[in-house]
């Protein structure tokens, strides 16, 4: 594909066509002299001012040009069920606003889910291209470092703020990926989550647990690689495989298959901004024409729910997302110069490259901050600092296509988006149509009160837990249906820590709402 991208191209582009325009990211770490311990206000005021900074334009005019602030929703705000230990504002949006001289006529609070970003990238740059609003900025921010240091202190800070104004909160959305009967039996956190994922692929695949771990290492040890060079990094710190494989008291087990080091590291004060305008706003506002970077492609897609997936070894959100996104950029996978996937944990990384036939040392890499675990997971906005480490890739390389996989929830939700200098229109995305292929998936039948002789489908093992315990989604032998259950059984957890579990029999008892497993 010849790149071009002529100023006599973009001058025929329709001038309501999105364009990104200005990306900004902030990072302090404790072990920086520096450091402040900064609310997830300030941490997000510091990403908008570098955002704002980055187009080149008078800022306190593009300022006042912004119609809509959207945030992602921070850990310390993503229940209704605890209070923020250290306080907040009743309106991040709009504190943030304040102090950077905007008054959009428009705040948006998007539920939790690492999709957001580019969910919304992919939404607001439709309403540009529908000619419904000219100019959003686009941001988010974690404080789980400053949380850690001071919430159980006497002098901890107060980041308590009171702002008002108009916040339209499109509340949490926890309850999309998870229900009392998962969290009863113990996914009540993604490392977890992922575990039984992760392992379901390792068992479709045939691949040892000793050998599925060296592959994880194998994968991950290239990111670590990227966030020693990325000064936004919060660990840069370079890791190599047999460090990543090797369960030290520092690396120590979270839940089975992950060690720390490849679990994605949350207690991080990062924030990330882009501005995001119509190439008429951005002519009229001077922003210079190499600053622009298109969203060529885009897409979103929802995935069953985790307990109906006839295989949880896999996704159909993310390949259709990834299909569909490359196809309205007119592009194949061949095409894309850079990836930033979203790594949490291996397996969404890992599904991705599955179902295009991408190795997992591809020259590309896969991914431009470094990754959750090394360069940061800033909750549910990490991939924001995908989006803008994609920009500034995009800019240093006209004409190249860069692609960005968000994923949110349990493998829940997939957002993508390929990006480019090379100019052309907005084209609408078929996500809606595709979302009915996965709604007509077959689903698998559950037995909640489970009762009886059954197999292990998949597994994970909590050893954050008082008591190390295992945590099964299995089959009954009876008809099929599947179920969870919880074990502290002494044998079966020995099986489960030191061996491989996949397949082997159990006997599963209903106690109430919790269902408990040992050997058959």
């Amino acid at each position: 594909m010849t790149p071009s991208g002529s100023s006599r191209e973009r001058s025929s582009v329709d001038p309501r066509t999105p364009v990104l325009v200005g990306v900004g990211q902030f990072t302090e770490r404790i072990d920086d002299p520096s450091y402040r311990g900064m609310s997830a206000v300030d941490l997000a005021t510091a990403a908008v001012q570098a955002a704002l900074d980055d187009t080149g334009v008078d800022t306190g005019a593009l300022a006042k040009a912004i119609e809509v602030f959207v945030g992602l929703r921070q850990f310390e705000i993503c229940t209704p069920f605890e209070k923020p230990p250290l306080g907040c504002s009743d309106n991040y949006l709009r504190s943030v606003a304040l102090r950077v001289g905007a008054d959009p006529a428009r705040a948006v609070l998007e539920p939790i889910g690492g999709n957001g970003p580019q969910k919304l990238v992919n939404e607001f740059a439709a309403a540009i291209a529908a000619g419904d609003i000219e100019v959003a900025l686009i941001l988010g921010s974690e404080n789980g470092s400053t949380l850690r240091t001071f919430a159980r202190r006497d002098d901890k800070p107060d980041h308590s703020e009171t702002v008002g104004g108009q916040l339209e909160d499109r509340g949490y959305g926890f309850e999309q990926y998870m229900s009392e009967y998962t969290a009863t039996h113990g996914l009540t956190g993604a490392p977890v989550q992922y575990g039984l994922l992760d392992n379901a692929r390792r068992a479709r695949l045939g691949i040892s647990v000793d050998d599925y771990r060296r592959k994880m290492a194998e994968l991950f040890s290239p990111f670590s690689k990227v966030a020693a060079k990325n000064p936004f990094s919060s660990s840069p710190v370079e890791r190599t495989v047999d460090e990543l494989i090797t369960v030290t008291d520092d690396n120590r087990m979270i839940c089975d298959p992950y060690p720390r080091l490849m679990v994605a590291r949350d207690q991080v004060n990062q924030g990330a901004a882009a501005v995001l305008m119509s190439v008429g706003a951005a002519r009229r506002l001077g922003v210079a024409e190499d600053k622009w970077v298109y969203i060529r492609g885009h897409a979103d897609q929802v995935e069953q729910d985790l307990l109906d997936r006839v295989d949880v070894s896999v996704s159909y959100s993310a390949k259709q997302a990834v299909a569909e996104a490359l196809r309205v950029a007119g592009i194949d996978i061949d095409d894309v110069a850079t990836f930033d996937l979203y790594s949490c944990f291996p397996f969404p990384v890992f599904t991705v490259l599955d179902e295009f036939g991408l190795a997992p040392d591809d020259p590309r890499g896969f991914t431009l901050t470094g990754g959750l675990p090394y360069f940061g997971g800033p909750g549910n906005s990490y991939s924001l600092h995908g989006i803008a480490e994609t920009v500034a890739e995009m800019r240093d390389r006209p004409g190249a296509f860069g692609l960005v996989g968000a994923n949110g929830g349990v493998m829940s939700k997939y957002s993508v988006g390929v990006y480019s200098t090379e100019p052309a229109d907005w084209v609408a995305d078929r996500s809606k149509a595709l979302q009915e292929d996965i709604a007509a998936l077959p689903t698998v039948p559950v037995t909640r009160n489970a009762e009886g002789r059954g197999t292990i489908e998949t597994y994970s093992v909590r050893y954050d837990w008082p008591v190390t315990t295992g945590v099964i989604i299995g089959r009954l032998d009876a008809d099929g249906s599947r179920f969870m259950a919880l074990t502290e059984d002494t044998d079966l957890v020995a099986l489960m820590t030191d061996g491989d579990p996949i397949g082997a029999a159990i006997s599963v008892t209903s106690h109430g709402k919790k269902n408990t497993a040992s050997p058959a």
